[in-house]
C-alpha cells in the first residue's frame, strides 16, 4: 500500500479524472435550452452537444507534447485552467459561438487529463500499489459522471429558464479546488531526471515516497535514461522508432477494444436502447442512472483487485463477462425471446464487467507500458486511440441502428470482445508490481 503522501498526491492528481467526467456527462441537462435558446438545427445541435468530445480528441493527441516540454505537474496546472475557463466561460456565454469556444476548451482539458493524470501517478507510485493509485483517475471518472446527473436535477429551475448557466457554472467549484489542490504536488521525479537532469529534486520526491528504496530507484532511473533503445542513441527518442513497436501495438489494441465493446454507445445512449426494447421513456431513464450506479460500484471493487489479482486476470473476468452479457442482448433484441425487461439486467451486467476490467484497466496499463523517455507521447497515443475510437462509435451508432438493427450491432460487439479476450490470452503482458524500469523486460519475455 502506497504511503499516505502518495496517497495524497494521487486524490489530488484523480481530481483530473472528476473534472473529466463532469464536464463530459453535464452537458446532458444543459442541452435542450441551448438549443431552444439559440434556436440551433438538428445538425447544430448535435455539433454543440459534440464540440467538447471533439476537443477531447485533440486535447489527448497534443497533451504528451506540454507533459514532456514543461513537466507533469505544470500540466496539470493547465488543465486545472482549462476546466475552470470553460466552465465560467460556457456559464456566461452570450451567443452560440461563444459558447462552442468555451465548451471546446474544456474538452481540451478532459483530453490532455486523460494524458497527463495517469501518467503523473504511474511515475510517482510505488510499482506494489500503481495499480490501485492510477485507477483512481478512472473512479473518479465515473464519480463526476453522477454528481453531474445529480448536479443537474438538483440545479433544475434554478434561475428560470437559465438554469443550463448553473449546471453549467458550479464546475467552476472544483476546478478551482483542483487547481488550489495541485500547489502541494511535486513534479515527477522520473521528469526530472529525464528533462532537467535535477537528481537531487528527484531524490527528494522519492523520499517522500519510500525513504528504503528511493536511491535505488533513483539509480535505475539514471540507468534507464543511460542506456540506448537503439543502435544509435538520439537526444529526442521518436515514439515511432522500431524500439517502442511492442507497446505501441498493445497501447493502440488496448484502446481500440475498449471502445469497440459498445461502452460508449451504451453510455450516451441507454435511453434510447433501453426504450428500443420497450420500456417507456421514465423506465428509461430511471434504468440509465442504474447504469451510472453499477458503472462507479464496479470501478470501486476493481480498485481493491488490480494489484491482488493483476491487470490480465481482471481483463480475462471482463472479456468473458461481455462476450456472455453481449451475446444475450443481441439474442433478446433478434428475437425477444427472453424479454423486454432483461436487457436492463444484461447491460447493468456488462457495465460491471466492462468497469471491472477495461474501465480500471485501460488507463494504468497504458501509463506503464512505455519506457520513461517516450511514456508521455506514448500514453498520448494510447489516449488519442481510444478518444478517436470513442468518437466514431458516438457519432455512427444511432445511424447504424437505424440501418442494422441493435441485434446486429450487439453481435458485432459481442464478437469484437471475444477477439479481446483471445488478445489478452494471447499477447497481454502481467504488469503488476513491475517497476517502470523494468516493464522492457516484462514485456519481452512475456
Amino acid at each position: 500500500m502506497a504511503n499516505r503522501t502518495v496517497l495524497y498526491w494521487s486524490i489530488v492528481v484523480a481530481l483530473g479524472g472528476f473534472l473529466f467526467g463532469f464536464d463530459t456527462a453535464v452537458i446532458s441537462g444543459a442541452e435542450r435550452a441551448i438549443q431552444q435558446l439559440w434556436q440551433l438545427s438538428s445538425v447544430q445541435h448535435g455539433f454543440t452537444v459534440s464540440i467538447a468530445l471533439i476537443g477531447t480528441v485533440v486535447g489527448s493527441l497534443i497533451g504528451g507534447i506540454p507533459a514532456d516540454r514543461f513537466g507533469r505537474r505544470a500540466t496539470l496546472f493547465g488543465i486545472a485552467a482549462l476546466y475552470l475557463i470553460s466552465a465560467l466561460g460556457s456559464a456566461l456565454a452570450t451567443d452560440w459561438t461563444i459558447f462552442l469556444i468555451f465548451r471546446f476548451l474544456g474538452g481540451l482539458g478532459v483530453g490532455a487529463s486523460s494524458v497527463a493524470a495517469p501518467l503523473y501517478i504511474a511515475e510517482v507510485s510505488p510499482a506494489a500499489s500503481r495499480g490501485r493509485m492510477v485507477a483512481m483517475f478512472q473512479t473518479n471518472v465515473v464519480a463526476g459522471i453522477l454528481v453531474a446527473y445529480l448536479s443537474n436535477y438538483l440545479l433544475q429551475g434554478v434561475g428560470g429558464d437559465e438554469s443550463w448557466r448553473w449546471m453549467l457554472g458550479v464546475q467552476t467549484l472544483p476546478s478551482l479546488v483542483f487547481f488550489l489542490a495541485l500547489f502541494g504536488v511535486p513534479e515527477s521525479p522520473r521528469w526530472l531526471v529525464l528533462n532537467r537532469g535535477d537528481k537531487a529534486g528527484a531524490l527528494a520526491t522519492l523520499q517522500k515516497v519510500d525513504p528504503a528504496t528511493a536511491s535505488d530507484t533513483l539509480a535505475a532511473i539514471v540507468a534507464s535514461a543511460q542506456q540506448p533503445k537503439t543502435e544509435q542513441a538520439t537526444p529526442q527518442p521518436s515514439l515511432f522508432s522500431r524500439a517502442y513497436r511492442l507497446p505501441i501495438m498493445l497501447a493502440v489494441l488496448f484502446a481500440v477494444f475498449n471502445q469497440v465493446s459498445g461502452i460508449n454507445a451504451i453510455i450516451y445512449y441507454a435511453p434510447r436502447i433501453f426504450e428500443l426494447a420497450g420500456l417507456g421513456t421514465s423506465s428509461a431513464l430511471l434504468s440509465s442512472v442504474g447504469i451510472g450506479v453499477v458503472n462507479f460500484l464496479a470501478c470501486v471493487l476493481a480498485l481493491n483487485f488490480i494489484d491482488r489479482f493483476g491487470r490480465r486476470v481482471l481483463m480475462i473476468i471482463g472479456s468473458v463477462g461481455l462476450v456472455i452479457t453481449l451475446g444475450l442482448v443481441a439474442y433478446a433484441f433478434a428475437g425477444k425471446g427472453l424479454g423486454g425487461m432483461t436487457v436492463p439486467f444484461l447491460l447493468f451486467a456488462y457495465i460491471g464487467f466492462f468497469s471491472f476490467s477495461q474501465g480500471a484497466v485501460i488507463w494504468v496499463f497504458i501509463s506503464e507500458i512505455f519506457p520513461n523517455e517516450v511514456r508521455a507521447s506514448g500514453q498520448a497515443l494510447g489516449s488519442f486511440t481510444h478518444w478517436f475510437m470513442a468518437a466514431l462509435i458516438a457519432f455512427s451508432f444511432p445511424y447504424l441502428t437505424e440501418q442494422f438493427g441493435p441485434s446486429t450491432l450487439f453481435a458485432f460487439f459481442c464478437l469484437m470482445m471475444l477477439l479481446q479476450g483471445l488478445f489478452v490470452w494471447r499477447l497481454m503482458p502481467e504488469t503488476k508490481g513491475t517497476s517502470l524500469e523494468q516493464m522492457d523486460s516484462a514485456i519481452v519475455l512475456h
